[in-house]
């Protein structure tokens, strides 16, 4: 029988989405945030990728097959799975934090997760042209070595992140739960803003 409730409370846990396209630059910024804000940081792509080399993964094939085409995983529960696999123990009078990165990627998701694990106090959204976008992924397949860091895929990845993340973002937007960072500066002045934003909800450094 599903739970009837989340597991936990947000009185207990704060969650934040960070969300934004493929070369937005979430990862750079997410590193920026567990130094500061004391975030645990759950990539939604790293989980995927790690699940996909992991010997003996039932769901590595078709995980590679997704990646590859620029597609959002099938599964709604197998992100969350692995974004809770272990909830840290915070620190006396404060809440354990989790920044999970490029989750949810579709509405269900979103509904599936917030119903069953944790409500989440905000969406963290970096907002970006494509082009620049696409400049950067290109510029990091250069040594990544990634099989989605090519021109084909990224496009892929672009159209699959408008069609099904974007309606995610819009969903928490008429919510009013949505900070929104223009990430087209450097990093330093698009982390200002991350900051600005999230302060201002009430997220603050430790």
């Amino acid at each position: 029988m599903a739970p009837t409730s989340p597991r936990f409370s947000s009185e207990e846990v704060t969650v934040v989405f960070f969300l934004g396209g493929p070369g937005s630059g979430k990862g750079t910024q997410s590193a920026n945030l567990v130094k500061d804000y004391g975030f645990v940081h759950l990539s939604a792509g790293d989980l995927l990728r790690a699940e996909q080399l992991r010997e003996g993964s039932q769901y590595g094939a078709m995980i590679k097959s997704y990646i590859t085409e620029g597609k959002i995983s099938p599964s709604t529960s197998f992100p969350t799975r692995c974004a809770t696999r272990s909830t840290p123990t915070p620190a006396p009078g404060t809440k354990a934090r989790f920044l999970i990165d490029g989750f949810p990627r579709k509405l269900d998701q979103a509904v599936f997760f917030e119903q069953t694990v944790c409500p989440s106090e905000l969406v963290l959204f970096l907002d970006c042209p494509e082009d620049v976008m696409e400049a950067r992924l290109l510029k990091r397949g250069e040594t990544s070595g990634r099989d989605d860091d090519n021109a084909e895929s990224i496009r892929k990845r672009f159209r699959t992140f408008v069609e099904t993340s974007m309606p995610v973002v819009d969903d928490f937007e008429a919510k009013g739960k949505v900070v929104k960072v223009q990430a087209t500066g450097s990093v330093e002045d698009v982390y200002a803003e991350v900051k600005k934003g999230i302060e201002e909800r009430g997220v603050h450094a430790r």
